[in-house]
């Protein structure tokens, strides 16, 4: 089996997938511009079915599998997206399922899985141990293994952001996506690159967990210690196997933010394009505020918002600093 998607592969995928997801409107983010510095355009999967960009690959992915596979039920661990994304899709294919959640999972992830059905185990340490812990659960009771950024046809699903935003802006110039395991980024990165060559891919990474960054700048994939950053769901040590060798061959650049940039982004969604979007999501929008990203007034650039699922109680306090 092959440990990437293929531009094939991402097609299938969209027509898999259309009856069940969203094709997410591309909004343009006119307010956010001038401190942009271009011509913003947002691709919100903050608006997606289960309020995240996951849906897309992790049902994909459950729709591909043999019923048998999946019979007995389906398991994985995630930083909560991933996770409700799987209970969705569990719950539509009328299967149990069980993720394994960090004790650090912001509660309203934990909760939104549990509605869906799931059970949900917390389990309090690093996302080697988690998947250690996955897999002898799995293999005990003959779950099916979902991996969230580490399957082709996972990462096939995401990609179809990717072909979404090509159809709705043809001419974009630049497309900037959140960078934690690199699922999202490798199928989008595959399905641009793949149609268009020419539009610029670049990843958004937290300062506090830059393992892209130095693995490219090491030539090697390069484990880094945990570090907390604000940015849950792109908290990650060590960069995934399989999208790795995709990143370096089609990402162009790959930025770090800190985590105040990445609140300000945060801040200037909610102020200006009217969009809850959790911190993973607003990375990027972050990088552009920070002037990280070398844009000009008249390119088109498309902001990829992962997600919009966070604690309330934690988006309100980062919104009254901003007053």
């Amino acid at each position: 089996m092959r440990n990437y998607p293929t531009i094939q592969d991402i097609r299938e995928a969209q027509q898999r997938l259309k009856p069940h997801v969203r094709h997410t409107p591309l909004l343009r983010a006119d307010k956010i511009e001038k401190a942009a510095g271009c011509q913003l355009y947002l691709k919100p999967e903050t608006l997606q079915i289960t309020g995240a960009f996951k849906i897309r690959g992790a049902l994909n992915k459950a729709l591909s599998l043999p019923r048998e596979e999946i019979a007995n039920g389906i398991i994985a661990t995630s930083s909560g997206n991933h996770a409700q994304a799987l209970a969705y899709a569990a719950k539509m294919l009328g299967v149990k399922v069980m993720l394994v959640l960090p004790v650090t999972t912001p509660k309203i992830k934990i909760a939104n899985t549990e509605a869906l059905g799931a059970e949900v185990i917390l389990f309090d340490g690093d996302n080697a141990a988690r998947w250690r812990k996955v897999y002898e659960i799995a293999e005990g009771n003959n779950y099916a293994v979902i991996h969230g950024f580490e399957d082709p046809v996972v990462m096939a699903g995401q990609g179809t952001i990717g072909c979404e935003i090509l159809e709705d802006l043809e001419d974009v110039d630049t497309v900037i996506v959140p960078l934690g395991g690199g699922g999202l980024i490798s199928g989008i990165a595959t399905a641009i690159k793949e149609t268009k060559p020419s539009v610029r891919v670049i990843a958004a990474e937290p300062a506090l967990t830059p393992k892209y960054f130095y693995s490219r700048k090491n030539k090697e994939r390069t484990s880094l210690p945990l570090k907390n950053t604000i940015a849950d769901g792109l908290r990650l040590s060590v960069p995934g196997q399989n999208p790795y060798p995709i990143i370096e061959k089609y990402v162009d650049e790959i930025v770090l933010v800190e985590d105040e940039h990445i609140i300000a982004g945060m801040r200037a969604l909610a102020k200006d394009a009217k969009l809850i979007a959790e911190p993973a999501a607003s990375i990027g929008i972050g990088a552009l505020l920070a002037g990280s990203i070398h844009v000009k007034p008249d390119e088109k650039v498309c902001a990829v918002l992962s997600g919009g699922n966070w604690d309330l109680s934690d988006l309100a306090e980062i919104y009254n600093l901003a007053l």
